[in-house]
């Protein structure tokens, strides 16, 4: 009797793409309508696959040029444009053989996505580090120069120390570590990808709870950025003492 195309499926569904190809080839045969689309989608998921390692192994460019240096470390911030909170950069050192796959510029991927790679990341990385600008340092220092304080932060926390930092377009000034600033560096380079998205995901859930504090702003929802909701709750009930004075004046006049 043959079995049948519910077991198949749920052998499908349990399957690893390692086991993919024996799938494909223990079913091909199978004459069955529903048995073949099973193969179709299994094809399909392997093609997927594939073409996620191609992609990868493209964003080690950069990594493979400098693989002289033993620990390259990937730079990058999150939260330069909010009105409220924080601006966090992230710092990653990932292995050399990292297998690490859908790293990506964070904006490019989803919440849930993000939340799965970054416990991949905190995982497999040979070191993760996390620097903060509060909302009063920006307003003293600048959105810029803030920043940059953030990154040398992140830096400072690594446990490892980097031999050279790959940073998303920037400079950072007062790092004596090799630097190689590199354009949209997050969708470039699987280290600055890493750090966007351990950058994205500590900011964001930081936003999650200052919306626990202050629920009349949405910043679960928002992040702090100055949505339409966001301003029109501003203008009503006045800043937080998250908010960046000096981001909100066209929107609430103080004393």
């Amino acid at each position: 009797m043959a079995e049948s195309i519910q077991k198949i499926k749920e052998q499908l569904q349990a399957a690893s793409i390692q086991e993919l190809p024996a799938f494909i080839e223990a079913y091909s045969a199978d004459i069955r309508g529903g048995v073949q689309k099973l193969i179709t989608a299994a094809e399909k998921r392997l093609e997927s696959h594939e073409k996620e390692v191609i992609r990868t192994e493209n964003l080690k460019h950069y990594e493979r040029e400098y693989a002289a240096f033993a620990h390259i470390c990937g730079i990058d911030e999150v939260g330069r444009g909010p009105l409220a909170g924080p601006v966090v950069a992230g710092a990653v050192i990932l292995p050399k053989d990292c297998d690490i796959l859908y790293i990506n510029d964070s904006k490019q991927l989803s919440e849930k996505k993000r939340e799965e790679l970054y416990d991949i990341i905190m995982e497999k990385a040979v070191a993760c580090g996390i620097g903060y600008a509060t909302p009063e340092r920006i307003d003293e220092i600048n959105i810029l120069q803030a920043t940059y304080e953030a990154m040398r932060d992140a830096i400072r926390s690594l446990k490892v120390q980097p031999d050279i930092l790959l940073n998303d377009a920037v400079t950072i000034p007062g790092v004596n570590i090799k630097q190689v600033p590199i354009i949209k560096g997050d969708a470039k380079s699987i280290s600055i990808g890493a750090a966007s998205i351990i950058a994205k995901v500590t900011r964001d859930r930081l936003m999650v709870e200052y919306d626990k504090v202050f629920p009349q702003y949405d910043f679960a929802g928002n992040k702090g950025y100055g949505s339409a909701a966001h301003i029109q709750a501003l203008k009503k009930f006045g800043p937080t003492p998250i908010h960046r004075r000096s981001f909100i004046h066209n929107f609430v006049q103080e004393n």
